[in-house]
């Protein structure tokens, strides 16, 4: 059955597999790329610090350049759509940008490439989300959202456990050749994902050139009525409690593997670990979304995040890696399920006439949690440095208070279906 757009069951996958190659681009970076290439500029006592820092930054970035985008796609209009020509811009940038992580020969221009790469993908990101509010009806968007969080899911499982057995053989001074095969299959999953969106997608013409102004646009990008949009305020903030929460696990386990585990085989090892967290979250992406249609978003995602904690809690009295592996794999239930009914919940609760730039502002919220959760590097080398081991400790127990934290925000948020 399709909608007045012709909108029917294939087009669940062809308006999300954008972030099937988005999502492999930057869990292959931030998991494993970027903490083995920041060892060849900075001292090894630093490198948590340094690698807060970078991504920190660059994450800053992303929040302001998703609203940004999302709302100059809200008020465009071109005679092959509002979102697709912004998904070839950002897309087609980020992959000519891509190479600078392997020709950085300084700490600085890595830094700088990265910030590119997060502007870049975010021009792109942010238009690309509205495809779900604008071409899926109201009734199947759980549905969507679940599709949209199984691909990103996937894009990342696909990638990152061979890339992982790559970057710990250019971590073992194998030669930069590993790092170059590593970037490329990235750059060649965007550009087929990339022409696949664009070709596929169809959208309504929405012909008039830009619907305004530079200045309006940068104040209009972020402003909320807050009396009116209560409830999505309540939702940012759960969401960046979460995702601080799964950002802090996702950055540091290199390290962690590494020094309070003993693992040999660092990259390797974390690529297992997020293996078994994709496992968990691919058992309940789909089957969340769909039965948050049924129930509603809040008693699942609430759900979700005390099972996070559950599972934060068993890495920090355990470190024998089985326990790890496992909890792993209860993480990635947790955040499966959190995703999927939590971005239908999004879609819900966008304001009518400005979905992308909503949603937008919903990712911000996931950045702006990636981002602060990057600002625990220097705490963890401080820590460190008062006795081996025990900023790790801090780390979790600062992950395992954001997950309770987000979980129970979401109290605060009417149900959906009595509105």
């Amino acid at each position: 059955m399709k909608n007045k757009l012709g909108f029917g069951s294939t087009d669940y996958v062809k308006i999300t597999i954008l972030g099937f190659a988005l999502a492999a681009l930057w869990q292959s970076l931030h998991t494993i790329i970027l903490p083995l290439r920041l060892l060849d500029f900075v001292a090894e006592s630093q490198k948590n610090t340094y690698l807060g820092m970078l991504t920190f930054a660059g994450l800053i970035l992303a929040m302001l350049a998703q609203p940004i985008a999302g709302l100059i796609s809200d008020r465009s209009g071109f005679s092959w759509g509002r979102r697709r020509p912004f998904v070839l811009a950002g897309a087609t940038l980020l992959i000519l940008l891509l190479p600078g992580i392997g020709l950085a020969g300084s700490y600085a221009i890595l830094f700088t490439t990265y910030c590119l790469l997060q502007v870049s993908s975010n021009t792109a990101q942010g238009p690309y989300q509205g495809f779900i509010p604008d071409l899926v009806p109201e009734g199947k968007r759980g549905r969507a959202s679940g599709v949209k969080t199984l691909l990103e899911i996937m894009g990342g499982a696909a990638t990152v456990l061979i890339l992982g057995i790559f970057m710990d053989r250019y971590a073992a001074g194998e030669g930069s050749g590993w790092l170059w095969l590593t970037l490329g299959i990235l750059g060649t999953v965007l550009l087929i994902v990339t022409v696949a969106t664009v070709v596929m997608v169809k959208e309504q013409p929405s012909v008039g050139g830009f619907k305004l102004s530079v200045l309006p646009t940068l104040w209009q990008s972020f402003k909320i009525d807050l009396s009116a949009n209560r409830d999505f305020i309540w939702f940012l903030a759960s969401r960046l409690f979460i995702f601080m929460a799964f950002a802090t696990i996702q950055q540091f386990t290199l390290y962690f593997l590494r020094d309070v585990v003993g693992v040999a085989d660092p990259a390797a090892a974390t690529a297992r670990f997020l293996i078994l967290a994709v496992v968990g979250m691919l058992t309940v992406v789909y089957p969340a979304g769909r039965l948050s249609d049924r129930i509603g978003r809040k008693p699942i995602a609430i759900s979700a995040g005390l099972l996070g904690a559950a599972a934060i809690a068993i890495i920090f009295f355990s470190h024998s890696y089985i326990s790890i592996l496992v909890a792993g794999g209860i993480i990635g239930i947790a955040i499966g399920a959190f995703m999927s009914t939590n971005w239908a919940l999004a879609t819900d609760l966008v304001a009518k006439g400005e979905e992308a730039r909503y949603l937008g502002l919903a990712n911000m919220a996931t950045a702006g949690g990636a981002a602060l959760a990057r600002l625990i590097g220097p705490v963890i080398d401080f820590f460190n440095a008062q006795s081996a081991g025990l900023g790790y400790q801090v780390m979790l127990g600062a992950s395992f208070f954001y997950f309770v934290a987000g979980a129970l925000l979401l109290l605060k948020i009417k149900d959906q279906r009595n509105q």
